[in-house]
């Protein structure tokens, strides 16, 4: 049977679909991302765009979108992202939902995929896919390599199964998670993903580049210290929430202990970058497990001999990798082998 399609001059129908659009600090992005919502062959959509009191203009950016009764903007005072995604989400009524940071890109199919998965199949609790890593980062790459089909909670923590921002979830498995974390500024995604698995059902990973991830220098993302404690976070809160005696139990201590490493390796670089050589390379003397690969080897031999080479090296490793920590399943979490 063939889709009904909607388009902005004809009569309304309920939208299947809402991408929530939070568009702080990227006004003059965010025509590119709403340009991309109204390329999808899928039509039968409605898009909230949040100004939760940013500091450009948001509401000019998105005026010429709004002749398109699909797009709405919603003015509110700041409360971070967790709570502007909260309020977009509350303010419409499509029974899907889809993030799309307003620096992000939809690939027209995007929804022309996701909608009908998610609606055929009950069990699937988030529907993700792969997407273009572009802007301030050294060469574009994809998020995802090697990615499983299907994801359970226990290989969402550690990474080996991996959750796109840009992904599809319902409106009603939002509702009985409590909407996102308020308390979460940083891998706020990455911590609803965690609970709404928690209430069952499967993440599915559809093996197509769909989207497009901007990296912005400067951005939580562009940040390798604060991505690391909001892993950190999320772990954290899971292991409270989850029952003693929950299997997901064991890999959350080990990843607990891991990522508390890493960021304390993060800080031993920072040490360096910022003039305490000595004290850094010592501290990173005593993480050296964190780290592995003849390249460090090489370079913990070189420093040996001489330190005042750490601080460059250093430095230029830090802006070589300045998308931030990636971490994709256990290894990667524990042996980052390139410097």
């Amino acid at each position: 049977m063939a889709e009904s399609v909607a388009t902005p001059d004809s009569p309304r129908v309920a939208p299947r679909i809402a991408l929530i659009v939070p568009a702080y600090g990227v006004a003059h992005l965010l025509g590119e991302a709403l340009a991309s919502v109204r390329a999808q062959t899928f039509t039968e959509w409605e898009c909230i765009v949040v100004d939760d009191g940013a500091p450009d203009d948001v509401a000019s950016a998105a005026a010429p979108f709004l002749s398109d009764p699909r797009i709405r903007l919603l003015e509110t005072d700041n409360g971070g992202v967790s709570v502007a995604r909260n309020r977009a989400i509350a303010s419409c009524t499509a029974p899907l939902l889809t993030l799309l940071d307003g620096d992000d890109l939809l690939q027209p199919n995007y929804l022309a995929t996701m909608v009908p998965l998610m609606e055929r199949d009950p069990g699937i609790t988030i529907a993700t896919c792969n997407a273009r890593i572009f802007g301030a980062v050294a060469s574009e790459r994809y998020c995802f390599s090697g990615t499983q089909p299907e994801g359970t909670l226990s290989n969402a923590l550690d990474r080996s199964f991996g959750i796109y921002i840009g992904s599809t979830f319902r409106r009603s498995d939002w509702e009985r998670a409590g909407g996102f974390d308020p308390g979460f500024g940083v891998c706020e995604d990455f911590e609803m993903w965690i609970r709404l698995l928690m209430l069952g059902g499967r993440a599915h990973y559809v093996d197509r580049v769909l989207g497009d991830y901007r990296v912005r220098a400067g951005s939580a993302s562009a940040d390798a210290g604060r991505m690391l404690l909001g892993n950190l976070k999320v772990y954290e809160k899971a292991a409270r929430t989850l029952a003693p005696d929950a299997p997901e139990q064991t890999v959350l201590a080990e990843l607990i202990d891991r990522t508390g490493e890493a960021l304390a390796f993060e800080h031993a670089i920072d040490r360096v970058v910022d003039g305490d050589t000595a004290g850094g390379l010592a501290d990173l003397a005593k993480l050296r497990r964190q780290v592995a690969g003849p390249v460090w080897t090489a370079s913990f031999a070189l420093w040996r001999l001489a330190p005042a080479l750490a601080r460059p090296m250093l430095r230029w490793r830090r802006h070589r990798h300045s998308r931030g920590y990636e971490p994709k399943g256990l290894a990667r979490l524990f042996n980052r082998g390139a410097a």
